[in-house]
């Protein structure tokens, strides 16, 4: 990256870069920040005194297809987490921008990459999982050692989850989650912000189900944002149930929504720099994503096996249960 940016800057200053990420011009992504800071609602409540936990998931059911010769020197983490993850964990965790314009709102994302608890040495052993997908039921399901152009005893990771944590005054003490991987369940990227739950549990012993708050934000395959509350449900009594907001809505979700690289396209003819990266922003993931890399291959952190169309290996689920929480898969709720 330092070489690339070296060589760029030759011949180009920073303001003529346009380093596309294509995930950050999702319709979905930018309405983010909509919510975040145009909403009285909500931003009162964005922070770890409300906020339990967020999980940030992008699985992809394909394998590695044609791109072993790249894939195999280079595995999930560079591939996905490095770029894709911590842009929208930059979002979501990103103070209120002075104005709303490149220079602010990529000052402010660079914030949080600098506020990045690092993870490094044995840190890895518990808060990072490697997986590789594997076909272990020799069922003929497609394993990654046997795709053309990978070596047999590859250890590349097809797979990464792991536990972030941001040290500033809004997020200290609440952890945020993310994961990646090939030939998952589903194809299926979302954003899960979950919220604590009420003090007091007035509707307990009313026959009630009652679940802490939850906003989830899906960018693909649909990109929708849904609200969980606790409302009652129809009847005698006070019996409470979930209740579903879609904040979508059917007459902006019948709209044709501009493909991402349309939309950052568009903005490269329009010099608009907010949707791009800068050098410090590229040189500040990558900051935090090599001593990762350092630690796995120092501690000798094996890609644990996972079965293809499975939502990983047990040990993701397994770095979630040490805190009591699990993942949010599409087809449990």
């Amino acid at each position: 990256a330092l070489a690339i940016n070296d060589s760029i800057t030759k011949s180009f200053i920073e303001d003529q870069i346009f380093r596309i990420d294509h995930y950050l011009g999702k319709e979905t992504v930018q309405n983010i920040m909509a919510l975040r800071f145009a909403n009285t609602v909500l931003e009162p409540l964005w922070c770890a005194q409300h906020i339990e936990y967020m999980q940030i998931t992008v699985a992809e059911t394909v394998g590695i297809e044609s791109r072993a010769e790249y894939y195999d020197h280079a595995g999930a983490l560079r591939d996905m987490v490095q770029n894709h993850l911590l842009q929208l964990l930059c979002i979501i965790a990103m103070e209120p921008p002075a104005q709303m314009n490149a220079y602010a709102v990529r000052d402010e994302k660079l914030k949080v990459l600098h506020s990045l608890r690092p993870i490094e040495a044995q840190d890895v052993l518990h808060k990072t999982v490697r997986g590789q997908y594997a076909d272990l039921h020799h069922l003929g399901e497609p394993s990654y050692r046997k795709e053309i152009g990978v070596a047999d005893d590859s250890e590349t990771e097809t797979f990464v989850s792991l536990k972030a944590e941001v040290d500033n005054w809004r997020w200290a003490g609440m952890p945020i989650y993310l994961r990646t991987g090939k030939c998952m369940k589903q194809r299926h990227s979302e954003i899960v912000i979950q919220f604590k739950e009420v003090p007091h549990k007035l509707f307990h012993n009313r026959g009630s189900i009652m679940s802490a708050n939850r906003l989830m934000i899906r960018l693909q395959p649909e990109e929708t944002i849904r609200l969980t509350l606790n409302g009652k449900s129809p009847g005698k009594g006070m019996h409470l149930g979930p209740l579903v907001l879609n904040l979508d809505g059917e007459a902006r979700a019948s709209k044709r929504h501009w493909d991402a690289y349309e939309r950052l396209l568009l903005d490269v003819i329009h010099a608009d720099l907010t949707l791009f990266m800068r050098e410090k922003d590229i040189e500040a993931a990558w900051a935090w994503v090599d001593p990762i890399l350092a630690g796995w291959k120092k501690y000798g952190q094996p890609a644990v096996a996972y079965a293809p169309g499975t939502w990983g290996p047990l040990e993701s689920d397994h770095l979630l249960a040490r805190d009591g929480y699990i993942w949010h898969n599409p087809d449990a709720y």
